[in-house]
């Protein structure tokens, strides 16, 4: 706590610093990223695997685990961004939705069924010019 005390300045200039970071990632990452999922995301029957998308196996391990380690660090900050100024909830999203768990193509639909966030996600397609996302059924 100490430590905290005495370099109060400096950590508060980085935290600003990663929250400013982490804005400008959201408002440019976020619409690209959905702008290229494909208009039936939520209803596929299955996804396809990152195992499959290279003949190398050890490079898909790799992949997988630097995908996740990247959802895990962004899941942290965006708890620490709840409490600062920042886009924690998104960061946090994000974060989770690079990640790997049981459940997530679950949680996934479940969280494109609540109110507005569909209506959010096609209004972010429609600016950078992709197809509006069906509905999950």
């Amino acid at each position: 706590m100490e430590f905290v005390t005495q370099h109060a300045e400096v950590l508060l200039a980085w935290v600003a610093g990663l929250s400013l970071l982490m804005l400008i990632g959201t408002v440019v990452v976020m619409p690209w990223a959905l702008s290229r999922l494909p208009v039936d995301y939520f209803n596929a029957e299955s996804r396809r695997s990152w195992r499959d998308m290279t003949p190398y196996p050890l490079l898909s391990l790799l992949l997988v685990i630097l995908k996740n380690l990247i959802g895990l660090l962004l899941l942290a900050v965006g708890i620490v961004l709840l409490f600062t100024p920042g886009q924690g909830a998104v960061t946090i999203l994000v974060g989770l939705m690079l990640m790997n768990f049981p459940g997530k193509y679950r949680f996934e639909r479940k969280l494109a069924l609540t109110p507005g966030i569909l209506r959010a996600i096609n209004w972010l397609r429609q600016r950078a010019g992709s197809e509006p996302m069906e509905a999950p059924r």
